[in-house]
């Protein structure tokens, strides 16, 4: 019987340190990108919902996803790459999500062009984050050692538990 507590009380501390976190946003797909014919492996920086041109492909990634270190996949993209030819076709040869710890499940492979997610780079402010040991929310941006850039407004002293006395 005394199992559940203890398991309650474990997910409590989890979910108070953000361990059960969802995925952070970022502003930038990273991928690397194979040219067989020249043999050379290019990195490419695709911010979100925007278009890379690599050989005859079209790189859009839709959202890039990142998670801690504790979680897997810790990193993983939607996107779509599309081929165009030179006779002016074009057709979808990737739809779906790459996850850059295991790049040969979800990489694409083609005759002359292999595309693979590597990371994901300038993450989005999160909408809150916790405040250290007291679980109130607190507005992103507001705490320097959570993540996000410092307010220029100091955040106001915790009141002394003397003052908190009647």
């Amino acid at each position: 019987m005394a199992v559940v507590p203890t398991a309650l009380a474990v997910a409590s501390v989890l979910f108070s340190h953000g361990a059960l976190a969802g995925p952070g946003q970022n502003r930038i797909a990273v991928f690397a990108a194979l040219d067989k014919s020249a043999g050379e492996v290019t990195t490419l920086k695709v911010p979100i919902n925007e278009t890379a041109k690599f050989g005859t492909f079209r790189i859009t990634p839709r959202t890039c996803h990142t998670r801690p270190p504790t979680e897997e996949p810790r990193t993983m993209a939607f996107v779509e790459i599309d081929e165009f030819t030179y006779d002016k076709r074009h057709r979808r040869v990737f739809t779906g999500w790459m996850n850059a710890e295991s790049p040969g499940l979800h990489a694409v492979e083609h005759p002359l062009f292999d595309v693979w997610l590597t990371g994901c780079a300038e993450p989005l402010p999160s909408r809150q984050t916790k405040g250290p040991g007291n679980g109130q929310a607190v507005p992103a941006g507001r705490q320097g050692d959570m993540g996000g850039k410092t307010s220029a407004r100091p955040l106001p002293p915790e009141p002394s538990p003397a003052s908190r006395q009647p």
